[in-house]
């Protein structure tokens, strides 16, 4: 900060705003004033002490809650879970933000255990899209962007295990960042299946990105891990695909306002002066089922009391009844298949500097699209996102951003995808793309 607001005076500004959007967005689902109340006035007093003079230092943000925060409860977006018991101890998910300084005045709403794309726990009310509150928000971090494109909240941490944050900053039209797998030692990946889960950011824009990743990063990268940030040539060659590894017969791939989304990133890549030629990709089209199988493990092993069972999402059992009839060997089976599906992506990818896909195949959905039947759900899911959770697989750092406003007057935008360790690059490549296009950044209700 900068000194010239207090961390009261900015604290009580967003915590406004708070009251006065959240009714009708659902973006956070625990607000702790009193929490906030105590973190003004130790971050105020680093401040005027001198003694940590970081530029994140008072200012607010909210746990995405899937987070353990010490004094909050931790609802995970499920109605088994007990919210009325606080926690004693915080995830270092939590610990991250503290240790730059910043505040949390809360929980940002999640999918039930971050397993869907969307964010309509059974329990709660939907997250609704800033821009068009008929409309949903992505997921599993959708009260995050909901919370950043709302100025609920100025930046906000979040999880991404095939697509969490890059799914809903693109439907919110924010700037969503999953870092490089073992960047952020927060949210490594390596203790959930496969790798898959890491922690990144949401923020408006990719020069606040660039900034807030930067302290983040700093003294924070982990030492399990050889990943160094890597520098990009001035001038990139980008292989740009619609590409993506689902079943060719399904016919996914994006829609008109999808298409206009990519070509305007590809148009502004060019003006950079970056050259672009189509990638030809050839991904393992067994890719579902492997995947499928590690997102079903992973849920199967969330612990759940017997007699709350009943209580989960019909996706949720669906998921857990998969994950819990599949063998020992067929797990390994898959860890495998998807160990060489990393290796060959990278190696393909790594023809060119960077890659470019469509963000989303379409706009986000209205609020009730995906259906109760577990099976028509996941494949809508699939249909809605198939150029995010491959990303997560090969461990791969990607930036999910807008750079088209719909016919229905909803955000479209593209993704672009690094090597691993060019997380920063990536983001400072992605702020030359949002100049171009910064129409598509639009300010909801403006």
């Amino acid at each position: 900060m900068s000194g010239e607001l207090s961390v009261a005076e900015v604290t009580n500004h967003f915590l406004g705003r708070i009251e006065e959007l959240n009714p009708s967005l659902q973006a956070l689902v625990h607000v702790d004033a009193r929490h906030a109340e105590e973190q003004v006035a130790l971050r105020q007093r680093l401040i005027d002490s001198k003694e940590f003079l970081g530029p994140l230092v008072g200012i607010p943000t909210a746990d995405k809650d899937l987070v353990r925060r010490e004094g909050m409860p931790t609802g995970f977006g499920s109605r088994a879970r007990d919210t009325a018991v606080h926690n004693d101890s915080s995830d270092p998910m939590a610990a991250w933000v503290d240790a730059v300084g910043a505040l949390s005045v809360g929980k940002t709403a999640t999918s039930e255990f971050g397993l869907a794309g969307y964010t309509e726990p059974d329990h709660l009310p939907p997250s609704r899209n800033p821009h068009n509150l008929e409309y949903q928000t992505g997921g599993s971090s959708g009260g995050a962007a909901a919370a950043v494109s709302a100025g609920l909240i100025p930046f906000a941490p979040g999880s991404d295990g095939g697509g969490s944050i890059r799914i809903p900053a693109l439907a919110c039209g924010v700037t969503g960042w999953k870092p490089t797998r073992g960047l952020i030692p927060a949210g490594h990946g390596l203790d959930s299946p496969g790798g898959l889960s890491v922690a990144g950011l949401i923020t408006r824009s990719a020069d606040d990105m660039d900034f807030i990743a930067g302290e983040l990063i700093a003294g924070q990268m982990s030492t399990s891990t050889q990943a160094v940030e890597r520098e990009l040539p001035r001038q990139l060659r980008v292989g740009v695909t619609t590409t993506s590894p689902w079943p060719r017969e399904w016919g996914i791939g994006p829609d008109a306002d999808s298409t206009d989304a990519y070509e305007r990133a590809i148009d502004a890549l060019r003006r950079e002066g970056h050259s672009v030629e189509q990638l030809t990709w050839e991904p393992d089209r067994d890719y579902q089922n492997y995947f499928l199988t590690l997102w079903a493990v992973g849920s199967a092993n969330i612990e759940i009391a017997p007699d709350k069972e009943r209580e989960l999402t019909e996706l949720t059992r669906y998921l857990r009844k998969i994950g819990a009839r599949t063998s020992g060997v067929e797990y390994h089976r898959a860890l495998r298949a998807l160990g060489q599906f990393e290796r060959d992506t990278i190696s393909q990818f790594s023809r060119v500097d960077v890659v470019l896909t469509p963000g989303l195949a379409h706009a986000a959905p209205p609020v009730g699209y995906f259906s109760s039947d577990p099976e028509t759900n996941f494949r809508q899911q699939v249909e809605f996102t198939p150029w995010t959770s491959f990303v997560n697989v090969s461990g791969l750092p990607a930036v999910a951003f807008p750079t088209h406003v719909g016919a229905k007057g909803l955000p479209m935008g593209a993704q672009v995808i690094g090597a691993p360790g060019a997380d920063r690059a990536l983001i400072s490549l992605v702020a030359q793309i949002e100049h171009h296009v910064s129409d598509a950044r639009v300010i909801p209700g403006s």
